[in-house]
């Protein structure tokens, strides 16, 4: 398994690699390494983001795609969240976000088959519900942005 590291920020003037120090924390503290990390400014209401597709094509399967927050991976529409989702799970990759425990834990703890399917589905929702927050946040700011110029 190795822990594949996504960094990103929507703009140049933004510092994408400045949660690399906090996710190297909690991977030590974790005992894992790190074995990539994949910086890029682009948005995240995008799939054109060429470092996250090359950390999949670079993935095997049972690797982690180790996130600071889950609006660092998606602010995408749901449309184009099922299709990052889609390929995530074709590659048989697993998200970790540090603000997502049930995220983590499958990982760091032995389970039996009946508490890995209950853990991999609320996973799955807070996944969704995330997502689609985030997506939220992200309309509400443009929305909000838009009425100011317009002001």
């Amino acid at each position: 398994m190795f822990i594949r590291a996504y960094l990103r920020a929507s703009t140049k003037e933004q510092n994408a690699a400045r949660a690399q120090d906090e996710l190297q924390a909690f991977a030590v503290a974790r005992g894992w390494t790190i074995a990539a990390n994949y910086i890029e400014n682009e948005s995240g209401a995008t799939l054109k983001r060429p470092e996250l597709f090359r950390l999949l094509a670079d993935s095997h399967p049972g690797d982690v795609l180790l996130v600071e927050q889950i609006d660092r991976l998606s602010r995408l529409t749901a449309k184009d969240w099922e299709r990052l989702k889609s390929e995530i799970a074709t590659k048989q990759v697993r998200i970790v976000a540090l603000d997502l425990p049930t995220s983590w834990v499958m990982l760091t703890a032995e389970q039996d088959d009946l508490h890995r399917r209950i853990f991999e589905a609320i996973n799955s929702m807070m996944l969704d519900m995330l997502a689609a927050i985030a997506r939220k946040d992200y309309d509400s700011r443009r929305h909000r942005q838009t009425q100011g110029i317009e002001a």
